[in-house]
């Protein structure tokens, strides 16, 4: 899959021209800018009970999280189920709050903040969840659910909140006039989806959060959502955390990825380096389990699963939590935990590995073939 994304709009949405240059990783805003969001060692247990309510184990969901991401720019979150992605989503917009960490958003401290002060930051920190549905209310109208923020946040009079409406479903492409009065039963999943843009843009944020946003939908719908969050970054200047496991999908929206593993980062980077040289075990055996098309030889190249199952996060491994499934594990992997560190040449964004034997440029996995030429691409 290539790096081109259509700027192609739908009727009643407009066109946008992207200046030259104004692709992924390129023309973005300097590396001199404030950081929008920075989380530094977030951790999230869960307790779980048996009968009576006896504690009989902790859940280490998130173990030591830390990241940057820039105002404009798209970090993509990969990893397998189970990895910590969707609960890392939670933590940042304090629907749980973590066990330790921090999280500053637009250089204030979310953790610790009161309800009101939480109140006014969501003005300026959406999300965009998985199933549309569950996150519009059945029973009213799409006027008035996208209206719904603006209630709470602004003082914009009745005629205002309608015309500010009107303008928001023109912007995801929908016609007002069809769609206004609808509600979401009447909708499909695209439609659906789009109201919930609608939504989430209507203060105009600086970060929308995509839990799986897009994982429910057919592909020629994704296509569309996906074309619809560029155009919206480009036009309003929103950052995106993109959560999703199409790895294809992530590689086509993101400048930066994040692969997390069993409640920690693996490997965090541009995302171009890391779909064409990754340097964690564990990133190289995602990339391997696409499967992909020859192009020389019109050959499909089956996916080549890990072996193993992944370790429970009730009892995580000591050491680095993927020297179980890891073909390049030693002794020391199991007796001190790898801390991510720099592997890029220091010229663009940071690229760091915790691994204490990261992969050479270009190097597989043992057991593992060759990938055709096309891999890369294809990824």
């Amino acid at each position: 899959m290539t790096k081109t994304v259509s700027h192609t709009r739908s009727p009643g949405m407009g066109q946008i021209q992207p200046s030259p240059g104004e692709a992924h990783g390129q023309g973005k805003a300097p590396r001199e800018a404030e950081p929008l969001l920075v989380v530094t060692d977030l951790v999230q247990e869960y307790a779980t009970r048996g009968a009576g309510g006896v504690k009989t184990g902790t859940v280490h969901a998130l173990s030591g999280v830390s990241f940057e991401l820039f105002p404009g720019e798209t970090l993509g979150i990969v990893g397998e189920t189970g990895s910590g992605k969707s609960t890392l989503a939670r933590a940042i917009i304090q629907v749980e709050q973590p066990v330790s960490g921090s999280v500053e958003f637009q250089g204030k401290q979310m953790i610790g903040m009161s309800k009101k002060q939480l109140r006014a930051t969501h003005a300026e920190m959406q999300m965009v969840y998985q199933d549309p549905f569950g996150s519009l209310n059945p029973r009213w109208k799409v006027a008035d659910v996208i209206a719904e923020p603006m209630l709470g946040h602004t003082t914009m009079s009745q005629r205002e909140r309608q015309e500010r409406v009107e303008q928001l479903l023109e912007l995801v492409g929908l016609d007002p006039a069809i769609y206004c009065q609808r509600r979401p039963i009447e909708l499909s999943g695209g439609q659906a989806q789009r109201v919930a843009i609608a939504r989430a843009v209507a203060l105009k944020p600086a970060l929308i959060i995509c839990d799986e946003a897009i994982s429910s939908l057919d592909v020629l719908i994704q296509a569309q959502v996906l074309n619809l969050f560029e155009e919206l970054r480009q036009e309003l200047d929103l950052a995106y955390l993109f959560i999703a496991h199409d790895l294809a999908t992530v590689k086509q929206i993101s400048d930066s990825v994040a692969v997390m593993h069993l409640g920690q980062l693996a490997e965090i980077g541009p995302a171009e380096e890391i779909y064409a040289a990754p340097r964690h075990p564990y990133t190289r055996a995602l990339l391997d389990s696409i499967p992909i098309l020859d192009i020389e030889t019109g050959e499909a190249k089956r996916p080549v699963p890990l072996k193993g199952d992944p370790p429970s996060p009730l009892d995580p491994p000591s050491g680095c939590r993927f020297r179980t499934r890891c073909p390049l594990a030693q002794d020391i992997c199991a007796e001190v935990e790898p801390r991510p560190a720099e592997v890029g040449d220091g010229t663009g964004r940071p690229h760091k590995v915790a691994c204490h034997f990261p992969l050479e440029p270009g190097q597989m996995l043992p057991d593992r073939g060759a990938r055709p030429q096309a891999a890369a691409a294809a990824a």
